[in-house]
């Protein structure tokens, strides 16, 4: 596994597993065999209604703590409840996060963000981040911030690199983790035929190809998958390396075209629903 210094200098592995969409059932199973075949970055959020579930499987492993890098989001409707962070930790059973997002631009997101910041110089988190803020809602957030964020999650795949986003992060050192990274299940990513051929040349599958892509693009990839066998096949990146005129040929399939469009109507239902969190 390859590992990123952050502008904390905290490391983080390049690929994790994602766990959006999975069950809380699914998601223990998945996290329980991720970290068995050697994952260490977790990636879940209170509004995926999981976190107990991770948390146990964590457990469950009787992995070292400190060997494990969880990621989480606080939802908007939670950024004014000043017990937040406290709960969010008690559902996962631990003491600290490794890195700690605020997840949409809603509601009163820089009092979120504050909360980000003081879970971050009290340790509760070791890093801290941003999700899904692009456009107006970076440019404000950058005169704002009084710790400058270690990561942003955003959708990212070879069809939509965040060419213009990237600007902005690299000036900061903010590193990108990338959702929907083989494009949402589109068919016509997958069926590339640069995928197709590289993956012949690398004896890879076209999803291990674009996963291999983003790392080094210098992007932390989450895939989520229930499947065993997806997840051991999404580790199986690191034993090969894309040329840079490989790297050329995929940057040529950049449409600036995102799967996901989201609206101001979408932000405000957002501020107002509540997780029904696991008991």
């Amino acid at each position: 596994m390859e590992n990123m210094k952050l502008n904390n200098n905290l490391e983080c592995p390049m690929l994790g597993l994602g766990t959006f969409m999975l069950s809380p059932e699914d998601a223990y199973t998945s996290t329980l065999e991720a970290l068995k075949m050697g994952y260490s970055l977790i990636d879940t959020a209170n509004a995926y209604v999981n976190e107990r579930a991770v948390g146990r499987a964590i457990k469950d492993s009787g992995i070292d703590r400190k060997n494990i890098f969880l990621s989480t989001k606080i939802w908007a409707s939670e950024y004014e409840n000043e017990n937040t962070v406290e709960e969010t930790l008690e559902r996962l059973g631990v003491d600290y996060v490794d890195l700690l997002y605020i997840h949409q631009p809603a509601g009163n997101w820089l009092a979120g963000y504050r909360m980000l910041e003081k879970a971050y110089r009290e340790g509760k988190a070791k890093s801290i981040g941003i999700s899904n803020f692009e456009g107006k809602y970076m440019e404000e957030l950058e005169t704002k911030w009084e710790i400058v964020p270690q990561f942003i999650q955003v959708e990212a795949h070879p069809y939509f690199t965040q060419k213009e986003l990237r600007v902005t992060l690299d000036k900061y050192g903010i590193k990108l983790m990338s959702w929907y990274p083989l494009g949402h299940g589109d068919t016509a990513l997958m069926n590339e035929l640069v995928f197709a051929g590289l993956g012949k040349k690398y004896e890879k599958t076209p999803a291990q190809v674009i996963l291999r892509w983003h790392t080094q693009m210098g992007f932390v990839v989450i895939p989520g998958s229930k499947n065993a066998e997806h997840i051991k096949d999404n580790m199986d990146i690191f034993d090969f390396a894309l040329t840079d005129e490989e790297m050329e040929q995929i940057a040529k399939l950049d449409k600036n075209e995102r799967y996901y469009h989201r609206t101001d109507e979408q932000l405000v239902q957002f501020a107002n629903w509540k997780p029904e969190f696991e008991k």
